[in-house]
């Protein structure tokens, strides 16, 4: 099961941990896990490379954990409102993509907040 925190401030979404590999298909055919790399990977490089923004990620292939963290989504870190709007709204996009998938994938897929 892939297991995805999302970290939450104040309402605003800064970031998330993936943890742990879906098990919906083999590896390299399991089409789940892909579409959540395809995403992961593409909220990576919206950030980073079309917001030119600072965003600090880990990826460890031996234990199959991502975590990602854009600060620059928190107003207080922020300087750019309209930056901060767009990255805190590609986090939560992805928070909703990923319900929705779990409406077919509950099995294989689990998603949570962490406020602090």
């Amino acid at each position: 099961m892939t297991k995805v925190i999302f970290y939450r401030r104040d309402g605003v979404f800064y970031g998330f941990r993936e943890e742990g590999h879906t098990g919906y298909g083999e590896s390299g055919e399991d089409i789940l896990c892909a579409s959540i790399s395809a995403m992961t990977m593409l909220l990576l490089n919206t950030i980073e490379v079309a917001y030119a923004s600072d965003i600090s990620y880990n990826i460890s292939e031996d234990d199959t954990v991502i975590e990602v963290k854009a600060m620059d989504a928190l107003p207080e870190i922020g300087a750019d409102e309209k930056k901060q709007y767009a990255i805190a709204g590609l986090f939560m996009g992805y928070y909703y993509q990923l319900n929705d998938l779990l409406e077919e994938y509950y099995e294989y897929l689990d998603v949570e907040i962490k406020d602090d």
